[in-house]
């Protein structure tokens, strides 16, 4: 675009926004809708892709707060494009900490799962399936001879003795063994 086809443009706009400040003008806000719009869609995508929903919803709440704050808009402090994007990037944070807050990484399918008994709690359920599958992936990071060590140990139930008999170790070398694994296995699985 030409710096005088942007002027005109920045101008047009200029005119529309005061039409919506002193006279409520429900078509200048359209014509700044239909030039903000994909703008401010454009902006929320390029920080989180994909989020189509989440960028109709702000450049909605963009387009509510400027008609309701139209006449705050003083152009002798910042351009109109400064303006309607420090009011998207706002309208963004809000509405982050809004729908962030009820974010969770229990999956709600986890909860009607079937269930031994009646009374079991569902949370704690979902907590314990949610430990055994980090429990499962950290010792997938172990070198072999700790996964090993900790499968008879822990899996098998066998005592240090018989885990020291059965693999042909030291009983001092399958304790230092067990307790090097939980050491990594417990940094492993706070991540």
């Amino acid at each position: 675009m030409n710096t005088v086809s942007e002027t005109k443009t920045d101008n047009t706009l200029l005119v529309d926004m005061s039409q919506v400040a002193q006279a409520r003008d429900t078509r200048a806000l359209e014509r700044l809708f239909d030039h903000y719009a994909p703008r401010i869609r454009a902006f929320c995508l390029s920080s989180q892709p994909g989020a189509n929903l989440m960028a109709d919803d702000i450049a909605q709440e963009v387009m509510i707060r400027i008609w309701n704050k139209a006449h705050l808009y003083n152009p002798s402090t910042a351009s109109l494009n400064t303006w309607v994007f420090t009011i998207a990037r706002n309208a963004r944070i809000d509405y982050m900490r809004k729908n962030g807050r009820y974010q969770s990484d229990i999956d709600p399918e986890d909860f009607w799962s079937e269930m031994a008994d009646e009374n079991a709690d569902p949370f704690r359920e979902a907590q314990q399936q949610r430990d055994q599958v980090r429990i499962r992936e950290g010792l997938t990071q172990l070198p072999s001879e700790q996964q090993q060590v900790l499968s008879k140990v822990y899996l098998e139930g066998k005592s240090h003795s018989e885990a020291s008999e059965e693999l042909g170790l030291p009983l001092g070398t399958v304790k230092s063994r067990v307790r090097l694994a939980l050491n990594k296995l417990s940094v492993i699985i706070k991540r």
